[in-house]
């Protein structure tokens, strides 16, 4: 439930934001993806050494409707060599009191395993996903893959799927530790009729069902907040400090490829193809 309805839908070498991109630049991008849809994509491991444009697209300028708080910001992205922190803070701009980070990547990926190595902060009222989603945007209908944080508890995560944009297989699954406490890996394997998802290795939950998504998508990941989906996110509570997502690597892996690096879920002996 990464709530796209409504959508237009950094870094240098130590912790600092870029200045490179403007919102109009943004918005066209955005608006623009179904007219050249991009082919499903190539395996990859991304560990953030460097901050790659050509991949990497930052959101900057707008927010995904009314339910959010904040307006996504490239100056929410902060990169040091090995990490991309995504933030929640205060800033004061024409129609939003918070500004947060999200990046999503250029091309889009089908079937496959997609992995991501991540640590939150605690805080009520905040998401943090990592997740691959298509639609109305892109001139798609609207397919998506969950993973998704709310820090109002990091005690368990929520994994979920949209298909022709209805909710469905939705389940909540604990943490043997919490998301604030250390990083996780969080994986899930797509293919046709069957997903499943698995945090550090073991596997969650799984699909099989002839209603999983099927158009190729983007990967996201993001921090933002809300103060009107209190049933489902907590009440929103202004924290004192900045928030951040940190991630340390995101991976995409093509269906029959072997384990590319020591982390991944397929590296795993007991691994079930």
């Amino acid at each position: 439930m990464t709530m796209w309805n409504g959508i237009l839908s950094k870094v240098s070498g130590s912790m600092t934001p870029l200045h490179t991109l403007c919102a109009s630049a943004v918005f066209v991008v955005a608006a623009s993806g179904g007219a050249q849809a991009n082919p499903p994509g190539e395996t990859f491991f991304e560990d953030f050494k460097r901050f790659d444009r050509d991949r990497w697209y930052v959101s900057d300028g707008w927010s995904n409707g009314s339910h959010q708080n904040c307006l996504w910001s490239e100056d929410a992205v902060l990169h040091e060599p090995g990490q991309v922190s995504l933030m929640f803070e205060r800033h004061q701009s024409a129609d939003h009191a918070y500004r947060c980070g999200e990046i999503q990547t250029r091309k889009r990926f089908s079937y496959g395993t997609y992995e991501a190595r991540i640590k939150t902060d605690e805080g009520s009222g905040l998401n943090a996903a990592f997740f691959t989603y298509i639609g109305e945007v892109h001139g798609e209908r609207h397919d998506e893959i969950d993973f998704e944080v709310l820090m109002a508890n990091t005690r368990e995560v929520e994994v979920n799927t949209y298909v022709d944009g209805e909710p469905k297989h939705r389940a909540v699954v604990p943490l043997d530790d919490p998301a604030h406490e250390r990083f996780h890996v969080y994986s899930f394997v797509w293919e046709e009729e069957r997903l499943r998802w698995y945090v550090d290795g073991q596997l969650v939950h799984t699909v099989n069902s002839s209603e999983v998504p099927e158009r190729p998508q983007k990967i996201y990941l993001s921090l933002w907040g809300s103060d009107t989906l209190t049933d489902w996110m907590g009440p929103f509570r202004e924290p004192q400090d900045a928030k951040r997502m940190e991630i340390e690597w995101v991976a995409y892996t093509a269906p029959g490829e072997p384990c590319a690096f020591d982390d991944s879920v397929l590296c795993d002996p007991e691994f079930e193809e």
